[in-house]
């Protein structure tokens, strides 16, 4: 399989603390790889670097073999690299379909097209019934899969996608799992960072995981779910957590 994105001896540090540490491995064209770890493992400034939102401290990135790190989020995007994010980032007094024509018009598709783009996202997504409506109208679910659709208006090389599922009622959740499922089959690339191991296990075949900004484990995803080292990772991070609410 291809690499489309091949990611080396990534590193970040915030003062004392390496939240990135020499992280390496490769996204393979057409695959919707699975990106997990416990909380602060380096999972999302990973994705900021890979999006251009946060400057590298060292390695390369590098996409169809051209190493883009250093690229800011305009160049990134053209490049076809569309980042979405943990807390949804929509336009709130422009209405849902505006919203789609606006990044549609952003990335140079014309206005009939954007349009015709922004209707078909709006049904496949199951927001027609909201289509007019200002996105800050809309439930915290229906914004982000506005956002979701916002990604989609011209189709990118790969996809970072943070958290898409978190607290998003489970009809939505399933709308966005069938969007990202049939997109793959497309052959749509993607990075999916999730808490939520079902939804990992049925979707991504190979996953890594981070720990302490360092990757842990990568391969098949049971397999990794089933890595020592992984399980005592998880393990200890909840008991780290249940300490500090004692």
């Amino acid at each position: 399989m291809m690499a489309l994105m091949t990611i080396q001896s990534l590193q970040k540090s915030f003062g004392g603390l390496r939240a990135v540490d020499r992280a390496s491995m490769q996204v393979h064209q057409g695959e919707l790889l699975g990106l997990i770890g416990p909380n602060g493992s380096g999972k999302t400034t990973l994705l900021n670097m890979l999006s251009g939102h946060l400057r590298a401290d060292a390695g390369s990135v590098l996409l169809n073999d051209k190493n883009v790190l250093g690229l800011n989020p305009t160049q990134l995007t053209r490049l076809g690299v569309l980042r979405m994010f943990q807390m949804t980032r929509v336009f709130n007094r422009t209405s849902a379909f505006d919203n789609l024509v606006v990044c549609g018009l952003a990335q140079g598709l014309n206005e009939s097209t954007a349009y015709a783009r922004a209707a078909e996202l709006l049904e496949e997504l199951k927001l027609e019934q909201v289509m007019y409506l200002d996105a800050g109208q809309l439930s915290g679910g229906q914004r982000k899969l506005l956002e979701f659709g916002m990604c989609f208006m011209v189709p990118p090389h790969i996809a970072l996608l943070d958290e898409p599922f978190a607290a998003v009622h489970p009809i939505m959740k399933e709308t966005m799992s069938d969007f990202i499922r049939r997109r793959n089959a497309a052959g749509q690339t993607f990075i999916l960072v999730s808490h939520d191991m079902p939804v990992i296990v049925e979707l991504c075949p190979r996953s890594v995981c981070m720990n302490a900004g360092k990757v842990l484990a990568e391969g098949q995803t049971h397999d990794v779910l089933q890595s020592a080292a992984v399980i005592e990772a998880y393990l200890g991070d909840e008991s780290t957590e249940d300490e500090a609410h004692v």
